[in-house]
């Protein structure tokens, strides 16, 4: 049985109603609720001004952190640390490595850019040693990754939960965790597309692996909102470090820099609060109307089925034509998009832009995604809208 929240989506759909928006994976619609913590976060700017930031760190970001801990199953809400992006942490997990010896890195070859560009530019460098993984095949990949990873080897091993190119996952993560030997291995999931689409439970690993997502695509709370759980003891004093940094540190006669034990270790400095209003709403109005990332998850699958169903029953050429890379078996997990290899993805992509369809394309893969404002009615009519564009 699907879902249909479209009432509460109102401001995003009624902004362009002939809007075909089939990129929920790239850029997520707000629901309402968002909107107004939006304007909330003007709101308290503006009646409180520079006394902002009191409520924020002693109310706000504890009610994310909690919230976030439940989501994700950790135990301790504290070890949540929250940036505009996901760069940030990258540069302060690569910060942390050791010196001077080159840091051995373990990841895969379909990882997003705030990570892959960033250790590629180092690797010119030659200041890290980067060991990558190939995602394909799929079926196998958990394996062959759990084979590099148990070689204890690394300084730092880095996967995706589910990759940004294809919509397969990396497996299950508590098995990456279990073969890596070395104690002093950063092990950190990049979970941006596997937060709040997937259902994920970190308790068991919560003390080993890092975990970064954020709420652009599916925490539906737009960017500049980004998180990581950070397990204690791991990277007690990164590098590259923000004054927040040093809001839990305890003094030292040292008079080294001080930094928390918590999650603070990895705050870095002012930022724009506005994400965190609006994230803290969303999980309100999840909370209101007893939604669960399990229920978006099994709608999201079901309207993908639904989309395939009507691209074969139409005789979408072009789409049946072309590879689909994510996998969609039985019991396979996947992630809320699916992915389709052409040589006219580029091509594909803007002639659906000029239909007012909105996908993404990344080189030629283009993906269609899904969320939990779409109904199942209005999958079936976008798949017609897509045959006619590209008939």
């Amino acid at each position: 049985m699907t879902l249909d929240l479209r009432r509460y989506f109102s401001e995003f759909r009624n902004a362009d109603p002939a809007r075909i928006h089939l990129a929920a994976h790239s850029h997520h619609f707000w629901p309402d609720a968002a909107c107004e913590g939006h304007r909330r976060s003007l709101a308290d700017a503006t009646r409180l001004a520079d006394n902002k930031w009191e409520p924020i760190f002693a109310t706000l970001i504890p009610r994310l952190q909690r919230g976030i801990a439940g989501l994700l199953a950790l135990p301790d809400p504290a070890t949540v640390a929250f940036a505009p992006n996901t760069h940030d942490f990258v540069r302060r997990l690569l910060s942390a490595l050791p010196v001077p010896s080159r840091p051995r890195i373990l990841t895969s070859d379909s990882e997003f850019r705030s990570f892959s560009r960033q250790i590629a530019r180092l690797e010119e460098e030659n200041l890290v040693a980067v060991e990558r993984v190939l995602a394909e095949p799929f079926a196998s990949f958990p394996q062959r990754f759990a084979a590099a990873a148990g070689r204890g080897e690394h300084d730092l091993v880095f996967v995706s939960q589910v990759f940004f190119n294809s919509g397969a996952t990396s497996g299950p993560l508590d098995d990456i965790v279990a073969v890596v030997r070395n104690a002093q291995t950063l092990v950190v999931v990049d979970g941006y597309h596997g937060f709040m689409a997937l259902p994920t439970d970190l308790k068991a690993i919560a003390g080993r692996v890092f975990y970064l997502a954020g709420g652009y695509k599916y925490a539906m709370a737009g960017e500049g909102v980004c998180f990581m759980h950070c397990p204690p003891g791991f990277a007690p004093r990164p590098r590259d470090t923000g004054w927040f940094a040093a809001f839990g540190a305890l003094s030292s006669s040292s008079g080294a820099v001080g930094y928390g034990t918590d999650g603070s270790r990895f705050m870095g400095s002012t930022f724009d609060p506005s994400g965190l209003y609006r994230l803290a709403a969303v999980l309100d109005w999840m909370d209101e109307i007893g939604l669960t990332v399990e229920a978006i998850h099994a709608h999201v699958l079901a309207l993908q089925e639904l989309f395939l169903a009507e691209i074969a029953r139409l005789g979408v050429q072009p789409l049946r034509d072309a590879r689909l890379v994510t996998p969609v078996a039985s019991g396979v997990a996947r992630g809320h998009f699916l992915t389709f290899e052409t040589a006219a993805a580029q091509a594909m992509h803007d002639r659906l832009a000029r239909a007012n369809i909105v996908t993404d394309v990344r080189g030629n893969r283009i993906r269609f995604g899904f969320g939990c404002y779409h109904t199942a009615d209005e999958i079936a009519a976008a798949v017609g809208a897509i045959a006619g564009a590209l008939d």
